[in-house]
């Protein structure tokens, strides 16, 4: 590492992200929480500014890197089991020179966190397929979420991703399962939600005061008269959990959705513990190699059961086709 003080401007193949995730690339030894210390004490700063670990860089910013004293090495690619190595491999539904699209299945993490010890952040090494860099998350699903996680397989490509998912130039859809139905057959919810932590772990609630801007459209795809419906989700903001908290804000709680919907998120007929019926189905992207990137992710084994179940189709054309821009 570096033994006086540096200003490094972020480069073009860096791409867009997050500061912590720049200095864990080039400075693979420095750990979270020395690099924390130094974000803390102003050592680290981004265009002269104070930064924390999570805010977000772009190309051409410049970044004061204090001394350092380790030196610094490539980061080596990470041991990754041979069960996982088949069962991340399995899950890739598409991939280019710019992309790799997994069908994450619900339970499997996203990134790490506090006793989150495999997840697919984790597991990236095997991915690497005839690309000497290692791919990167440019999007997360919740992990009890399933369906739709595209990978940039190189910097150049993350930034590209990174780009169209800020300018909202994406289109995911989702499919949920939910106890009810809405009081109209369409529609768009607009509220607003605040992050809290509690004994629970952390959950969204609605506040218009101090909470983020929560934009999502659904429309009815079928129902089982008034006890259960199967809805379509465009949300146009990324909020966590933004999807469970308006489902249940609706009145109609994902079926499987404890943390949200409570005891009334459960269904006659429905495994108790199958899971949250929440997929990623479907996205489509400008695609680095040109054109449009469009994927589809089939239903997991636990929805299939529900959808066949409830009698619900699953061949259907895109519910929000008309609308061209959803912002």
């Amino acid at each position: 590492m570096n033994s006086v003080v540096e200003t490094i401007t972020v480069r073009p193949e860096d791409g867009a992200g997050r500061l912590d995730r720049w200095f864990r690339r080039h400075y693979p030894t420095l750990g979270h929480g020395r690099l924390e210390k130094l974000l803390r004490t102003g050592q680290v700063r981004v265009d002269g500014k104070r930064a924390r670990a999570g805010d977000a860089i772009t190309p051409g910013q410049a970044i004061r890197v204090p001394p350092l004293a380790e030196p610094s090495t490539p980061p080596p690619a990470r041991r990754v089991r041979p069960q996982d190595e088949e069962l991340l491999r399995r899950l890739v539904l598409y991939r280019d020179a710019s992309a790799i699209v997994l069908n994450k299945p619900a339970g499997l993490a996203v990134q790490g966190g506090t006793k989150t010890g495999r997840h697919v952040d984790g597991l990236l090494d095997t991915l690497r397929f005839d690309s000497g860099e290692r791919p990167r998350l440019v999007h997360r699903l919740d992990k009890d979420t399933s369906g739709v996680l595209l990978i940039a397989r190189h910097a150049a490509a993350a930034a590209s991703f990174t780009r169209a998912f800020r300018e909202k130039t994406t289109r995911k859809t989702y499919w949920a399962a939910v106890i009810g139905m809405p009081k109209l057959p369409q529609g768009r919810i607009d509220l607003a939600l605040a992050k809290r932590v509690g004994a629970g772990g952390e959950r969204v609630q609605a506040d218009d005061e101090d909470g983020k801007s929560a934009v999502t459209y659904y429309r009815v795809m079928d129902h089982v008269g008034d006890r259960a419906g199967w809805l379509a989700l465009l949300p146009v903001t990324g909020r966590t959990h933004q999807l469970r908290a308006h489902c249940a804000a609706l009145g109609t709680p994902i079926i499987g959705d404890g943390k949200y919907g409570g005891s009334a998120a459960h269904l006659a007929g429905v495994v108790a513990g199958s899971g949250l019926h929440l997929h990623a189905r479907s996205l489509q992207i400008p695609s680095p190699e040109g054109g449009t990137l469009r994927v589809t992710a089939p239903l997991p084994p636990h929805m299939r059961e529900t959808w066949d179940l409830l009698g619900f189709a699953s061949d259907l054309v895109d519910p929000f086709a008309e609308l061209e821009s959803p912002v």
